[in-house]
């Protein structure tokens, strides 16, 4: 078939992809995302050098039509000739609500399982951009919020494409009828106790009898916001990068003489530019208020998400959110074999004297194990008196969530060392003992 007898549809969401070459769809089998699908099949097939062309489907397990859903799939992907992938998530009903949850534990599986080079597609239309845009109303955003979704983002280092925001529900039905398409209609979507389903249900279609190009008009007001948002993000560009440290954190005294529009709209960004799901302005003013203006002596500390802002001396840092070592053993018995902590934190190995913070070796009687907790005062080597351990913490400057993750070596029950941060007297490598060096070798930022 030739470009020009494609559909109308097709030869716009062509325009939008075009030079793209390894393209994911994020597929549910629903009418959106099997319009999408179709129309990049038809694209493919008509062009004399084809992009690849894969599809992901999430099997969340939230219905029990879950599994016949898949198989939907599936058959549709094998009609195609279209690869085709499923990943079973588990979805957290604890964190922000069924909806928010699913939706996190979607991406987060989409982003995975792209490889290099591949762009994710997703099927968000017209009518959906109106929905996203009034529940930003709802929960009071302000213009970056109103923004809704944006046509191209980036998850993780993949670009996001949403090659339909231009198309309304009305014209996807429009195609899927004309091309006698097979979709799934999830029952989920009758159930007006979801935000988003009552929008659908019970609201939109008494803004659009009023005002027929109601969805237009919102989809031209949350471009107008993004492109506010935009010139935001160059104006203050400069600033920001004054006060992110090198570190990743940023600097508190700065923003002591900014207005308080100014320096919400900074952290909005520096969070914004880790990750971070927009915060709320009442969490914009608890993260100023109760962690950045604290006392000097606390540790105060505000969750957003997966993770969490914590002040040290005068910075404020972003921060995953892991859960707690600090009961944890981990027995070294294969010393002096390297040993592979949790959490990322990275390998433990045993290496000659000039690397690594040299130590006794452990007696045939002793055991060897990795703890992250110590409490009481120490003799450490290079100090004539005991120190209890927090003022060693405080003298080195190791941020409170960092003494949390750093792993200490024990002989029995009898602390040797503190990786990368000191010797106890017990651990000593002294003259006519047998010693050896051990190496911390961490394998990712703390932050």
């Amino acid at each position: 078939m030739k470009p020009e007898a494609l559909h109308p549809l097709v030869r716009h969401v062509d325009r939008l992809i075009r030079g793209k070459r390894q393209l994911v769809v994020a597929y549910s089998g629903g009418l959106d995302s099997t319009v999408l699908l179709d129309m990049l099949y038809r694209s493919q097939q008509s062009s004399p050098q084809a992009t690849g062309l894969r599809a992901v489907h999430i099997h969340h397990g939230l219905s029990q039509l879950a599994d016949d859903w898949l198989v939907h799939c599936r058959h549709q992907c094998l009609l195609r000739q279209i690869p085709f992938t499923a990943l079973r998530v588990e979805v957290n009903r604890q964190q922000g609500g069924v909806e928010a949850a699913a939706r996190s534990a979607r991406y987060a599986a989409l982003g995975e399982s792209l490889m290099p080079g591949e762009v994710l597609l997703t099927a968000q239309h017209q009518d959906d951009q109106a929905e996203t845009l009034l529940l930003a109303l709802k929960r009071g955003s302000g213009p970056a919020g109103l923004s809704s979704m944006p046509a191209t983002a980036m998850l993780r280092q993949h670009a996001l494409l949403r090659p339909l925001l231009d198309i309304s529900r009305e014209q996807l039905e429009a195609y899927a009828r004309h091309y006698q398409l097979s979709w799934i209609e999830d029952d989920s979507n009758a159930d007006d106790r979801f935000d988003r389903n009552f929008l659908r249900l019970q609201v939109m279609p008494l803004l659009q009898q009023r005002w027929p190009q109601f969805n237009q008009s919102v989809s031209r007001s949350a471009q107008l916001c993004a492109e506010q948002e935009a010139l935001l993000d160059e104006l203050l560009s400069e600033t920001l990068s004054s006060l992110i440290q090198q570190d990743g954190s940023v600097s508190i005294a700065p923003m002591l003489t900014m207005n308080a529009p100014r320096r919400a709209a900074l952290l909005r960004r520096w969070l914004s530019s880790a990750g971070v799901r927009m915060p709320s302005r009442t969490q914009l003013e608890r993260l100023w208020n109760e962690v950045a203006l604290s006392r000097a002596d606390a540790s105060p500390r505000l969750q957003l998400g997966h993770h969490q802002v914590r002040r040290f001396r005068d910075s404020l840092y972003l921060l995953q959110l892991w859960p707690s070592l600090k009961h944890q053993v981990l027995p070294w018995s294969e010393w002096p074999q390297p040993l592979k902590l949790p959490q990322d934190l990275g390998i433990i190995s045993v290496s000659g004297p000039d690397t690594g913070q040299w130590v006794r070796a452990p007696a045939h009687t002793e055991t060897v194990s990795i703890r992250f907790d110590h409490s009481g005062p120490l003799y450490i080597v290079g100090r004539h008196h005991r120190r209890p351990i927090k003022k060693i913490w405080q003298e080195r400057g190791i941020a409170p969530w960092l003494r949390e993750r750093t792993p200490m070596l024990f002989y029995n029950q009898q602390l040797i060392a503190v990786l990368g941060v000191f010797v106890t007297r017990d651990g000593e490598g002294r003259q006519g003992r047998k010693g050896c060096g051990v190496v911390w070798q961490q394998q990712d930022s703390q932050w």
